[in-house]
This record gives structure tokens, C-alpha cells and sequence, in this order.
């Protein structure tokens, strides 16, 4: 199975975005985590199907309702075995 990363630009920060991503990762059955960055950006990393992180990736780009989603660059590599979705 794959490996996405997200890395999200636009105003996620202190709107909920990472518990938005839990949430939508959980629901898929995916693994993995979101992580504020001090960039203001947040990092979302996640192993699944790669349909399931497609779908994932539709979620991310549409970010919880106060959030702005203004970019997301997505990088794929092999999955590392990450299990859990965490919130850090």
C-alpha cells in the first residue's frame, strides 16, 4: 500500500484541520498523522489503499468548514507500516 504526504498551506491552523483529518482518516481506515508544522503549515501523513487515500485527499483539499485551504502539495512513497491515526 502507499504512503501519501500533505503538506497544507492556507489558514489550517487553530481550526480544527488536524482533528478534520483524523476524523476523515479514521472513517477511510487509514493510518498515519497531522501534525502542525511551524511554518504555519500542517503536515498530514497517511498509509491505505490508494483509492482510500484518494478519497483522503479530496478531504484535505476541502479542509473543516473555518478552515482555508489555499495549496496542498502531495508527495507518494512505500508505506512505512504506521498504524493508528494520531493528532501531534
Amino acid at each position: 500500500m502507499p504512503r501519501l504526504v500533505a503538506l497544507v498551506k492556507g489558514r489550517v491552523q487553530g481550526v480544527g484541520y488536524r482533528a478534520f483529518a483524523q476524523k476523515k482518516a479514521l472513517e477511510l481506515g487509514l493510518s498515519g498523522y497531522a501534525e502542525n508544522l511551524p511554518d504555519g503549515r500542517v503536515e498530514v501523513v497517511a498509509e491505505g489503499p490508494r483509492e482510500d487515500l484518494e478519497a483522503f485527499l479530496h478531504h484535505l483539499r476541502q479542509g473543516p468548514r473555518l478552515a482555508r485551504v489555499e495549496d496542498v502539495e502531495v508527495q507518494w512513497a512505500e508505506e512505512t507500516g504506521l498504524k493508528g491515526f494520531y493528532v501531534y
